[in-house]
């Protein structure tokens, strides 16, 4: 197996720095020195040697934020999972940091996951591009080391801030560009720092991936200590998502920031639709795949295990989904976040005594659910939405059927539940766990032997509801997070899981993202098609065409660049869930006014009947206007920086 760690990434480490930190929230030039890793006492000294030096630049990865971590990350920020009760101070974690924003309580004073200042304690990303600009200054000069490995080690800062400034933008929208960072003698007006228009800022992001790819090696090195590492894929795969961003329609011709400028009049956004963005962003992601594919990366398909034997179809299939990320670095991972782990995570979304003699361990939680809304958007079996599939009783969905042996592998045999589950597909039954729905693994293999782990979620069955937290509000798990040999012990509080880093960025991401370009860029071709197609053999659907030709309503959608547009994002939308990217596709899509102002649904998982428990019920009514697209500035750095200025609406 192995090892995924990097030693010298288990901590997060705040390095020296004798400049000017940033300055957004100050007005006035200071000194600031932070923890120095074995008493290293200036910046100098941190560069003499090849040992420090790298020391440095970890600390330059330490910034990355911890996506697995709920507090600290988006996944709910949006509406893909939905907590049992309102943030509390007595909460598991803390979740009105992120669930707040779900919620609608961002706001200016204290901006909910502010990563402008850093959310909860940890440090901004501002930090982050200071310390990559220190490390900039330095690294040539470092002795003892190669030519060649200088520049490796700055494209590596290169490319963490490159990333930075686009986490910052896709956040904020235009944001200050810093290039370099600013002398101790800095004056107060040197120190004022304004926002970019967001072309100029995309061009800085670009302009840093291609030079950090130019110095990246294809792959690292040293398995056992480099990977997460940045490398020339990953500055590349970058790069192309980066220029889909740009090329959508929150940064492309928005005509609702049409008028918004800085204090001199300069227009942060322009108001014109470029096609070309389109194209480029097209060409950016046809070259990082062929890259990726030439170095040997290809879409994640399960292989049995010692442990996995005698499997069904239908359980390789859903294990060819529901492994992409949680098998450590396979073939499909680009770049991952070793810093950012997923145990917790896993006990959230494991449901609570899955086996049943396992109730005193109150490990698995159980209280990480997905809402109904996120639901219906899977597949039927015939790979097109539950509403247009002409053979699927979208009319009948909330009625009571009961499964037969033909169902065995995803309900269990004369299990009664809603309609809805039934006749889906295999991602459906990949990334959900439901009441009555088979949760393969977890201790058990044999898939001949069906004795496989069944979710019973009804008040009074095992999963059922258990006080205030420990149960999933709407009905639906997060199985997609769980790894499939973690293993629940019946004594209390041990639960052996099988840790794995957050992917941030895969080859399937890629494909959706250069199909979705390829679309809007010339309308409907081969190559979208191709793109598409290869995402969906995996999971086990039929080609576009001959789901909509057989089964739609509306046989000809995929044919028309509209139709394939909305295509192309409900399968990026199912094949990419809760791995952190419908929160910001739906933004950059400008969807999100309408998506956001649906009501979040669940059943009644307060009942203990199946009649009353498959009530369709509103847990929530979210809203979101045009300010919600950006973060607002926090208010005291607009006051103390009057060349600022805030997002529109807040």
């Amino acid at each position: 197996m192995k090892k995924f760690f990097m030693p010298a990434f288990q901590r997060r480490l705040r390095v020296l720095a004798l400049s000017v930190v940033l300055p957004l929230a100050w007005t006035s030039c200071k000194k600031y020195l932070d923890i120095v890793p074995d008493n290293i006492a200036t910046i100098d000294n941190a560069f003499t040697l090849p040992s420090t030096a790298e020391r440095y630049l970890v600390t330059c990865y330490s910034f990355i934020p911890p996506e697995s971590d709920l507090p600290y990350s988006t996944l709910l920020s949006g509406d893909d999972l939905w907590l049992p009760i309102d943030p509390l101070p007595t909460y598991e974690f803390v979740a009105d940091e992120c669930w707040g924003i779900a919620l609608g309580r961002q706001n200016v004073n204290a901006p909910l996951l502010d990563y402008w200042n850093g959310p909860l304690g940890i440090s901004g990303l501002w930090e982050g591009i200071r310390d990559c600009n220190i490390f900039l200054e330095h690294i040539m000069q470092v002795p003892g080391m190669s030519n060649v490995q200088q520049k490796q080690w700055a494209a590596e800062a290169k490319f963490l801030k490159a990333y930075y400034h686009f986490y910052l933008l896709r956040m904020y929208g235009p944001i200050p560009v810093i290039k370099t960072n600013l002398p101790i003698s800095a004056s107060t007006s040197e120190v004022k720092v304004k926002r970019q228009p967001v072309d100029s800022v995309f061009s800085y992001i670009v302009q840093l991936l291609d030079e950090a790819a130019a110095d990246l090696p294809v792959r690292v090195t040293d398995e056992n200590q480099e990977l997460g590492r940045a490398t020339r894929l990953a500055a590349m795969s970058l790069k192309a998502k980066v220029l889909v961003y740009e090329a959508s329609p929150l940064f492309n011709g928005n005509d609702d920031y049409a008028g918004f400028a800085n204090k001199d009049g300069t227009a942060l956004f322009s108001g014109e639709v470029s096609l070309d963005k389109w194209k480029t962003a097209a060409q950016a992601c046809g070259e990082a795949i062929q890259a990726c594919e030439a170095a040997g990366y290809s879409l994640y398909r399960f292989q049995p295990t010692a442990q996995a034997q005698n499997l069904s179809s239908e359980t390789t299939t859903k294990l060819n989904i529901r492994n992409i990320i949680t098998e450590r670095w396979n073939s499909e991972i680009i770049w991952a976040n070793p810093n950012s782990t997923t145990v917790y995570l896993q006990r959230q979304a494991t449901p609570f005594a899955l086996d049943p003699a396992a109730k005193a361990n109150a490990l698995p939680r159980g209280n990480l659910s997905v809402p109904l809304n996120i639901a219906s958007l899977f597949y039927t079996r015939h790979g097109v939405p539950i509403d247009e599939d002409r053979t699927w009783n979208y009319a009948g969905r909330y009625d009571l059927r009961t499964a037969t042996d033909s169902d065995k592998y995803e309900i269990a045999n004369n299990y009664v539940t809603a309609a809805f589950n039934f006749d889906r597909e295999a991602r459906f039954y990949a990334d959900l766990g439901f009441d009555g729905g088979i949760w393969y693994g977890q201790g058990v293999y044999d898939d001949n032997k069906n004795d496989n782990w069944v979710v019973q979620a009804k008040v009074g069955q095992t999963q059922g509801r258990q006080g205030v937290t420990l149960f999933p509000i709407t009905g639906y798990y997060a199985k997609k997070y769980v790894y499939y040999t973690n293993v629940m012990s019946t004594s209390a509080n041990v639960y052996s899981m099988y840790d794995y880093p957050w992917v941030e960025l895969r080859l399937g991401d890629l494909y959706l993202l250069y199909a979705e370009a390829l679309n809007e860029a010339d309308g409907p071709s081969t190559a979208v098609y191709q793109y598409l197609d290869s995402i969906r053999a995996r999971a086990g659907l039929p080609d576009v065409a001959d789901a909509w030709d057989q089964y739609a309503k509306d046989p000809g959608k995929y044919k028309t660049q509209a139709g394939l547009r909305e295509i192309i994002h409900r399968e990026r939308t199912i094949e990419m869930a809760f791995e952190g990217q419908r929160f910001w596709d739906e933004r950059r899509w400008k969807t999100a006014v309408q998506t956001y102002n649906n009501p979040i649904t669940g059943w009644d998982a307060s009942q203990e009947n199946a009649s009353a428990y498959y009530r369709v019920k509103v847990l929530y009514n979210q809203t979101f206007s045009l300010k919600d697209y950006f973060w607002p500035l926090r208010q005291k750095d607009i006051t103390v920086n009057d060349l600022l200025v805030q997002n529109p609406g807040w």
